[in-house]
């Protein structure tokens, strides 16, 4: 099982991060290793390793069949249910990744770093570009986003993905952050929302 995600792909978090829009050509990509999935309402605990720890609320798909160079058109036969998720990030030490020009894995890709809801069948769902979501910790909404907002859209983001790797079922593509990113603390407790269906629930420790 391969997680993937997509960095700065909703305008308004790509300028959050710039200060403005960064134009990009191809979608941003990077992965995290199988020991950040973080499932079931398991909590997370906050890593020793970082003093800014954000969430960024996504949407989250998940493959269903081998595919490799999926033409765009098809894209959408190799993903059969989605949900929301959180790509959690040690921002601090993002900060001085990006100083250096390192890659994020360490940033990004650390145990229980890739949080997922219950998944939901997509045929049960509106267009998986017109799917609402957000994000709720202790009660207050924090994170709203709609899909029609991507930069790159999901059937994008899936043909892309599969020029460089072997899609498989079962793996993961977080698909990018809206703007409204912010850190957690211990004792938090965190709801992601589906087209106003709860499928995400966690406490932070």
């Amino acid at each position: 099982m391969k997680i993937f995600a997509v960095g700065m792909n909703y305008q308004e978090h790509n300028k959050e991060l710039h200060g403005t829009l960064l134009n990009m050509e191809e979608p941003v990509i990077f992965t995290k290793a199988d020991s950040a999935l973080l499932k079931d309402g398991k909590p997370f605990f906050i890593p020793a390793f970082t003093n800014q720890c954000e969430y960024e609320t996504e949407v989250v798909v998940r493959i269903c069949r081998l595919g490799r160079s999926i033409a765009q058109r098809w894209a959408h036969r190799y993903y059969d249910q989605v949900t929301v998720g959180i790509d959690f990030t040690a921002r601090d030490l993002q900060r001085r990744l990006r100083e250096k020009g390192l890659p994020w894995e360490l940033c990004k890709g650390f145990d229980g770093s890739a949080v997922i809801g219950e998944m939901q069948p997509t045929d049960a769902l509106p267009d998986v570009q017109d799917l609402h979501f957000r994000l709720d910790i202790n009660g207050q909404a924090v994170q709203q986003g709609h899909t029609a907002d991507m930069l790159f859209r999901v059937d994008e983001i899936v043909s892309y993905v599969s020029r460089f790797f072997t899609l498989k079922m079962g793996d993961l593509i977080f698909t990018g952050t809206p703007a409204g990113v912010g850190p957690v603390h211990e004792g938090d407790h965190l709801e992601g929302y589906l087209e106003g269906k709860k499928v995400l629930a966690f406490n932070v420790r």
